[in-house]
């Protein structure tokens, strides 16, 4: 299985990529979210819902928007890293994260 994410910071800035079977083995969904939650505190995300919890999904939003589109624009570890683990923690083959409207579809 090929597993497609696509990171989009706007129409005319979207990033792709695509990782092979072999690139989540051995690697769990609760590895994905430590490493969320590390990224999350690391670049000082604000909670999009400061009353409740933050869920994964406004975690893998909000790492993206604070990591911002340099890191995907040149495709190195972290967003190499970031795919990985957005893949791991969604459970999901295909992904959309759009990061302009603050939303993630399948």
């Amino acid at each position: 299985m090929i597993y497609h994410v696509m990171v989009m910071f706007g129409k005319d800035n979207q990033y792709e990529f695509k990782l092979p079977d072999s690139e989540l083995a051995g690697r769990s969904a609760e590895e994905a979210r430590r490493w969320f939650d590390k990224e999350f505190n690391d670049l000082e995300c604000e909670p999009s819902n400061p009353v409740g919890k933050v869920l994964i999904i406004d975690k893998i939003l909000s790492v993206a928007r604070y990591g911002g589109e340099a890191r995907f624009a040149d495709g190195k570890d972290w967003a190499h890293d970031f795919v990985r683990n957005a893949a791991l923690a969604l459970g999901r083959d295909t992904i959309r994260v759009d990061v302009g409207s603050f939303s993630i579809s399948y």
